[in-house]
C-alpha cells in the first residue's frame, strides 16, 4: 500500500509537469537554442564590418609579392570549396557563378597535396621568384602555356570577387573579411593620406601598414596603425605573408638552391600514433581526437540537466509548502512516501526532458552541418549513438540526481520561500562547480591522479567519471565508484527523509545551518 501510495504522488508530479506550458516550452525552447547557437554566429560574422585596409610599398616589389601570396591562399580555400561541392553532386555545383562549375571539373578525384600544387602553379606563374619555391619544379614556358581557359576565367572571377560575394558564396576566404584600398600613387604624402582615412566612415581604413625600404637587410620602417587594439587577425595575416615572401628573397639573395631553402624551413611534423589493445602502432585519426574531448558536452549537459531538474524539485516543494497543500497530502500519506513520491516524480519528468533533448540533437548533429554547408571530417551522431558514452550518461545522471535531488528536497522543506533556499545553497554550489573547474584537466588525462581521486569523492563521481568515459577507466573503477555513489545516494536519502519530516510543516522563522545538521544527526523517536 505504501508503495501505491509513492507510486501515486510519483505520478501526480510527472503528470502536474507535462500538463503545464511552461514544460513544452522548456523543451521545444531546445531546438531553437540550438538553432540560434548554429545561425546567430554566422549572422554575426557576416554583420562584422570588412576591414578596410592600406599598404604603403617603397619598395615596389614587396606589395605585389604579398598579394600574390594572398591570392594562392584563396585560390587554394576555393578548390578546397569546389572539392567538397563537387563530391555532393550535380545539384550542389548548379548554384555556383559559372567559372566555379567549370572548374570543380574532376576536382573530387584529387588529393590535398594535388590540391596545393594547382593552386600554385595558377599563382605562381613566373610572375613572383620567391612564388617559384613553392614550386618543385620551374614552371616552363611551355607548361604556363598549358593553363586553361577555365583557369583563366578562374583566376578572373577569383581576382575581381567583391567581398559581399565572398560572404555569399560561404567559401572561407579571406575576400570575406578583409579588403585592400589602393592608394594613388600620385599622391605625394600617402602616409599622411592613410591617415585621414583612418576610422573615416565606411568608406575610411581599419588600418593602413607602411613597409620598410629596405627588407631585404633588416626590418626597420614596418609599421602597423590601427586605432582597434583587440582585433589582431589583420595584422597577424599580413605579417606572416610578408614574413614568407622576405624570408624567400633572402634565401634567393645568397643564392641558396630553391631546394636547400625549401628544406631549411620545412618545419617537423610528428605523425600521431596510437597503440591498441593488442599492443599494435595505429593511426591517430580526427575521429579518435573527436571521441577523446566528447564526454565534455555530456559533462556539460549532464551538469544541466541535474542542476535544472534538482532546481525543479526544490522550486515545487517550497511552493507546495507555501501554498499548504503538503498539509493536506501529509493527512493521508506519510512524509517519507510524499518525499520518495517527488523525487521519483521530477526524475521522470527530468527523463523525459532529456530524451527529446536528446532527439532534438541528434537531428541537429545530423543535418545542421548539411543545411549550412559545413565540412564535416567526423560524424557528430558519435555523441549520441556510442553506447559506452550514452549508457554512462543515463547511469549517472540518475545516481547524480537523486544524490542532489535528496540535497534539494531536504533544502526546500527547510525553507519557506526561495530567498531562504538561495542563502542555503551556496555549499551545494560550491559542490557543483569543482567538476565544472576540473573538466578540462580530467578531459586532458583521464586516467591521470587528479581524475581517480576526484572519482572517489562522491558528490563529483558522476561528472568526473562521465568526464573519463573516453580513457576508459578500469572496470574495476566503474564498480567502485558506481558502489560508493549508491551508498551516497542512500545515506543523502535518509538525511533528507530526516530534515523533510521536521521542516516540511515548520513555518515562520528560517532554521539555520546549525539546527538542520541537528534534524539529521537526531535519534529516532521509538
Amino acid at each position: 500500500m505504501a508503495k501505491n501510495k509513492t507510486l501515486l504522488v510519483a505520478m501526480r508530479e510527472y503528470s502536474e509537469n507535462l500538463r503545464t506550458k511552461t514544460f513544452w516550452l522548456g523543451i521545444l525552447s531546445f531546438p531553437v537554442i540550438l538553432i540560434i547557437m548554429a545561425v546567430v554566429p554566422t549572422f554575426l560574422a557576416k554583420a562584422k564590418d570588412v576591414r578596410r585596409y592600406a599598404v604603403i610599398d617603397p619598395t615596389g616589389w614587396l606589395l605585389p609579392a604579398i598579394e600574390e601570396r594572398a591570392q594562392y591562399g584563396e585560390v587554394l580555400s576555393l578548390l578546397k570549396f569546389l572539392q567538397r561541392k563537387a563530391e555532393q553532386g550535380e545539384s550542389s555545383l548548379s548554384k555556383l557563378p559559372k567559372a566555379l562549375r567549370e572548374m570543380a571539373n574532376g576536382l573530387e578525384k584529387k588529393t590535398a597535396k594535388q590540391l596545393e600544387s594547382d593552386a600554385r602553379l595558377m599563382t605562381a606563374l613566373g610572375k613572383s621568384l620567391a612564388n617559384l619555391q613553392f614550386m618543385t619544379k620551374p614552371v616552363s614556358a611551355s607548361k604556363k602555356d598549358e593553363i586553361s581557359a577555365e583557369t583563366t576565367q578562374f583566376l578572373a572571377w577569383v581576382t575581381s570577387l567583391s567581398p559581399d560575394e565572398a560572404r555569399s558564396l560561404k567559401a572561407g576566404v579571406k575576400r570575406e573579411r578583409y579588403l585592400r584600398v589602393p592608394i594613388d600613387p600620385g599622391i605625394e604624402d600617402q602616409e599622411a593620406w592613410a591617415r585621414s582615412k583612418l576610422d573615416n566612415g565606411s568608406d575610411g581604413l581599419f588600418a593602413y601598414f607602411v613597409l620598410g625600404p629596405t627588407p631585404l637587410e633588416n626590418t626597420d620602417g614596418f609599421k602597423y596603425v590601427s586605432n582597434n587594439r583587440t582585433d589582431k587577425d589583420l595584422k597577424t595575416w599580413i605579417g606572416k605573408l610578408a614574413s614568407d615572401e622576405i624570408g624567400a628573397r633572402r634565401f634567393a639573395k645568397e643564392n641558396i638552391d630553391r631546394d636547400i631553402a625549401r628544406r631549411i624551413q620545412e618545419p617537423i611534423y610528428f605523425d600521431e600514433k596510437q597503440v591498441d589493445e593488442q599492443g599494435l602502432e595505429m593511426e591517430v585519426s580526427s575521429k579518435d581526437v573527436f571521441r577523446q574531448w566528447a564526454p565534455l558536452v555530456f559533462v556539460y549537459l549532464l551538469w544541466i540537466s541535474i542542476f535544472t531538474i534538482a532546481q525543479l524539485l526544490l522550486t515545487n516543494t517550497i511552493e507546495e509548502k507555501s501554498n499548504r497543500i503538503i498539509e493536506v497530502l501529509l493527512s493521508s500519506i506519510s512524509p517519507l512516501q510524499l518525499m520518495t513520491g517527488k523525487i521519483v516524480g521530477i526524475a521522470a519528468t527530468g527523463l523525459t526532458t532529456i530524451l527529446c533533448w536528446a532527439g532534438f540533437s541528434l537531428i541537429g548533429l545530423k543535418w545542421a552541418p548539411k543545411l549550412m554547408d559545413l565540412p564535416m571530417d567526423v560524424d557528430l551522431t558519435i555523441l549520441i549513438s556510442d553506447p559506452n558514452f550514452a549508457l554512462s550518461f543515463l547511469v549517472y545522471f540518475l545516481l547524480g540526481f537523486l544524490f542532489y535531488a535528496s540535497l534539494m528536497v531536504g533544502l526546500g522543506a527547510a525553507c519557506n520561500s526561495i530567498k531562504e533556499a538561495q542563502n542555503l545553497m551556496s555549499p551545494i554550489m560550491a559542490l557543483l562547480m569543482l567538476p565544472l573547474m576540473a573538466m578540462i584537466p580530467v578531459g586532458q588525462d583521464p586516467n591521470g591522479t587528479l581524475a581517480r581521486v576526484l572519482s572517489f569523492i562522491p558528490p563529483f563521481t558522476p561528472f568526473v567519471m562521465m568526464n573519463r568515459a573516453a580513457g576508459p577507466p578500469a572496470t574495476w573503477e566503474y564498480v567502485v565508484t558506481t558502489i560508493l555513489l549508491v551508498i551516497s545516494v542512500g545515506l543523502a536519502f535518509m538525511a533528507a527523509a530526516k530534515i523533510f519530516r521536521v521542516g516540511i510543516l515548520m513555518t515562520g522563522k528560517p532554521p539555520k545551518m546549525g539546527e538542520i545538521f541537528r534534524w539529521v544527526f537526531a535519534k529516532e523517536r521509538q
